[in-house]
Order: structure tokens, then C-alpha cells, then sequence
């Protein structure tokens, strides 16, 4: 039975949909021990629903004439039905985070490195994540176990138990 977190179902599901958007983009976090056990199922799912789908692209060749009229044969890369379909059911389950400008970076670099990108945790997720979990899927013969826990014990102010969570 899910944890209630003494937080009504509207009130929990932004919580939980803010920490797992935060984990899948940062890989670990601090909280609390039972936002940690909840958010671990959480985010196994959404990433097995990743690692399930993401190699379903459709290549398709298009023949475009460019500015001189010479005819140029581009592939282009679509996503899959079920890889589609696994997207938007991950993206309704996070919050869409934006790429950080970096600290020494210029603003047109940082414009360059972003331009192409709509939805950078998709990306991060789809082009980083599920690929190494597939391969350590294949590897190890096991599916599943993306996370771990680390327990901290009690805080200072309140006495509730910290925990790490981090992707493994």
C-alpha cells in the first residue's frame, strides 16, 4: 500500500513527481527515508518503461533540393510508436527541467549546446539512462534495481530519518 506522506493525492503526486524529475536529472538526492521508499518505485517504473522502449526509432530518407537546386538525400530519425507512447507517459509523470547555464559559459555557447533540445530530461533519460541500464540488464540478467538507499539517521530539527537516493 502506497505511503500517504500526511499529504493529500494532488499534494503527494507533485511531490513525487519533483523528486523524481530531480533524481533522473541530478542522480542523487537528499530526503527523507519514506519519500525515498516511495519515490523508488516511483522511479523503477519510469525507468523500466525507458529501458524497455528506448531503442524503437523509424529512419526514413527524405529528398530535399537545397539552395542551388542540387537534390540532397537526408535520413532523419523519428521515434517509434511504443518509444513515443513510453515519452509521454514519462513526461506526464515529471516536471520538465531546463539545461543550467554553466558558470564560466557564455551565453551564446550555452545557446549553441541547447538549441536543438526541447525536452532535456527526455533526452537524459531516453540517450543516457536507459541505454546504461539496458546494458546492465543484458549484462547482469536482471531488470530492475536502479536505485539505492542510504539511510542517515535522524535529523536536528525535527527528528525525521534522512536518507540518500541515488541511481545505481
Amino acid at each position: 500500500m502506497p505511503r500517504k506522506l500526511g499529504r493529500t493525492s494532488k499534494e503527494r503526486n507533485a511531490l513525487l513527481r519533483g523528486l523524481a524529475s530531480q533524481l533522473l536529472w541530478y542522480g542523487r538526492i537528499e530526503t527523507t527515508a519514506e519519500k525515498a521508499k516511495e519515490l523508488r518505485s516511483y522511479v523503477e517504473k519510469l525507468i523500466t518503461k525507458a529501458v524497455n522502449t528506448y531503442d524503437d526509432n523509424i529512419e526514413f530518407e527524405v529528398t530535399k533540393t537545397d539552395a542551388k537546386g542540387k537534390e540532397v538525400t537526408v535520413t532523419n530519425v523519428k521515434d517509434g510508436a511504443k518509444k513515443l507512447a513510453a515519452r509521454r507517459a514519462i513526461m506526464a509523470k515529471t516536471y520538465d527541467l531546463q539545461e543550467i547555464k554553466g558558470f564560466n559559459e557564455k551565453k551564446s555557447e550555452y545557446k549553441a549546446r541547447t538549441a536543438d533540445v526541447q525536452h532535456p530530461l527526455m533526452d537524459k533519460i531516453f540517450n543516457e539512462i536507459a541505454p546504461k541500464y539496458a546494458a546492465r540488464k543484458e549484462e547482469l540478467g536482471q531488470g530492475g534495481g536502479y536505485t539505492r538507499i542510504y539511510l542517515l539517521g535522524e535529523r536536528r530539527g525535527d527528528g525525521a530519518e534522512g536518507a540518500i537516493i541515488e541511481l545505481v
